[in-house]
This record gives C-alpha cells, structure tokens and sequence, in this order.
C-alpha cells in the first residue's frame, strides 16, 4: 500500500503544469481541484472526496497537471507511482469501473458542451480547437499546446488556421526543447531581413533547429512578406533535415494549400518527393518528381537536374 501523507489546511499538493508522476487518494479530509475553464477562463473547482482519487488523467496520460491541487482541511493523501497504480488498478476492477463511470460522465460533459457551441452556430469545431491551442500558447502550458496543435493538424490539415497551428506548434516546441517557460519567441517588431539571412547562415552551418526558430520568428511578424513567404519555405527545408519527415510533409503541404503561387513551389515539390520516399511512399515520391518534370524550366535549373536524377535513382530500385 502506498505510505499516506498529512497535509495541513490551505496545503498545495500540486500545481498546475507541474510533471504528473504520481497518482493520489484521499484517506481522510477535503481537497479542491481548481483550474480554469479553458472555454470562458473563469476559476472552476471541484471537490475531492475521501475514498477517490485525483491526478489519475494526468498521471496515466504523461501530461503536465492542469489543475491545483489544495487541502480545504487537513487531510492524509497517499499515493501511487504510474507503475504501482496501473499494478493495482489491473487486481481491483471495481476501482477501474469506478474510474470508467468518472471519465464516462466527463466525456458526456464535454460532449453536451460542444453540442451546444454546435447547435448556437457560435464556433466551429476546427476554430474551437484552434482557440483552445491559443490559450494554452498564451498562458505558456506548452506541453498542453503542443498536444492541441498536433491534433487540429491532424484533423484538419488543410484548415484555415492550419499555416498558424504548425507556427505556434514550432514555438512549443522550441520553447519545451530551451526548457524556458515565459521564453517563447518574442511578438515585436524584427528585421526580417535580417533575421531570415541569420537563419540562412545557420543553415549552412547545419544548425537547423536554430535556424527553424529564427525562419518561425520571421513568418509569424508578418513584417515582410517576401521575408515571410521566403522563411515558410525554409521552414519545411529544416524540417527535412531534421529528419522529421512526416512534420515536412505536413508543411509542405498547408504551403501549397495556402500559397499556390509560391516562388519555390518546385523546391518544396523535390523535398517534398525527398520526404516521401523516406517515409516509404515510393510511389508518391514518383509522382512528385514527374510533376517537376513536366514543368517549365531552364538548361540551368539545379532543381530540374536535381529532380532528374532522384527520378532515375527510383525508378532504378522499383
């Protein structure tokens, strides 16, 4: 059994955003779960109850915790590592029934909710998620943004906020990686220029994920639109060599959507075939370099002849 612990009243036992490990039980007392509803932003708390559990969602899911958790009297908590709980959990189905019920009633919650935003005509689902992304962004829960980011990409790749939910996604992820919270990219004015060039020379010294920041920084200033434009591209090239293959491909493919008439429409084409044949798409990647074949260009085009011989180089291994 796991050793109880005494909390005095007004005690926090945990608190948002800190790293879920451990999952707990109220023996005895009170505890509130307070959070903010991440639709309207007013203060929610609920009440835990001796005999239930808390911070099982976050534990179980290897997320950061979304709530505070504090002791409205004093109260003996214990609890489980993952590891002890999910061992306990498989022995007692009654405790795995009770949870099922807790997060079936959630689920039904949730699911009135957004019924109801649906049946009002008030948000569409994409732009609810989106929003949802957003707040999280602004209130630094990178981990939870990068999640919802990673999901409306998924749903809706080619959605109106798609350019903007794989941006914020970069900034996640490069806040998380500099492991900074509060040291998100900065909003004011740059010299996109400037910065786009910095990005370039990163790139030739092969520091692509830096120069991914800088290229993500100038795309979202929108100071410039060539820098702007320029800097989506290049984004999708990092990715490439970052050998995040499927991230590339999901790139390139909001830039065609977005920007049909993109100066290096055929560059991202090639890279795109480049990341397809990767990921094993052999034949896409086939159709990507044939497409580029068939377009117009010049003796001297180095994507042309680039094309020319990954188109040759597969057609050999089919």
């Amino acid at each position: 059994m796991p050793k109880p612990f005494r909390y005095k009243n007004g005690a926090l036992i945990y608190c948002n955003g800190e790293e879920a490990d451990r999952v707990f039980i109220l023996q005895s007392g009170k505890i509130s779960l307070v959070f903010d509803d991440i639709e309207t932003g007013k203060t929610i708390k609920e009440t835990v109850q001796p005999g239930e559990f808390f911070g099982v969602k976050s534990a179980l899911g290897r997320f950061p915790r979304e709530e505070n958790a504090i002791a409205l009297a004093d109260s003996v908590v214990a609890y489980f590592t993952v590891a002890e709980f999910e061992l306990f959990a498989i022995s007692n189905t009654k405790i795995i029934l009770n949870m099922l019920k807790v997060f079936s009633n959630q689920m039904r919650q949730i699911h009135s909710k957004v019924s109801s935003l649906l049946e009002d005509d008030k948000i569409k689902p994409d732009e609810g998620l989106f929003g949802i992304g957003e707040r999280y962004l602004k209130e630094k829960r990178y981990s939870q943004a990068k999640y919802i980011f990673n999901r409306y990409l998924e749903c809706y790749p080619i959605g109106k906020d798609a350019v903007n939910a794989e941006k914020n996604l970069h900034l996640t992820e490069i806040a998380l990686i500099r492991g900074a919270q509060g040291e998100i990219l900065p909003a004011q004015k740059i010299d996109a220029k400037k910065t786009y060039n910095e990005g370039m020379n990163l790139i030739n010294n092969e520091k692509y994920k830096e120069a991914m920041g800088l290229f993500i920084l100038v795309a979202r200033s929108k100071e410039d639109p060539e820098w702007v434009l320029n800097s989506i591209f290049e984004i999708g090239r990092c990715l490439y060599f970052l050998n995040q293959f499927e991230d590339c491909l999901k790139h390139f493919q909001n830039m065609f959507s977005r920007y049909p008439d993109h100066a290096d429409t055929k560059d991202a084409m090639y890279y795109t075939g480049q990341a397809c044949e990767k990921t094993g798409q052999k034949d896409t990647a086939l159709s990507w370099y044939k497409k580029i074949i068939a377009m117009p260009h010049l003796e001297t085009d180095e994507t042309f002849s680039k094309t020319l011989q990954a188109l040759d180089l597969l057609e050999k291994s089919l």
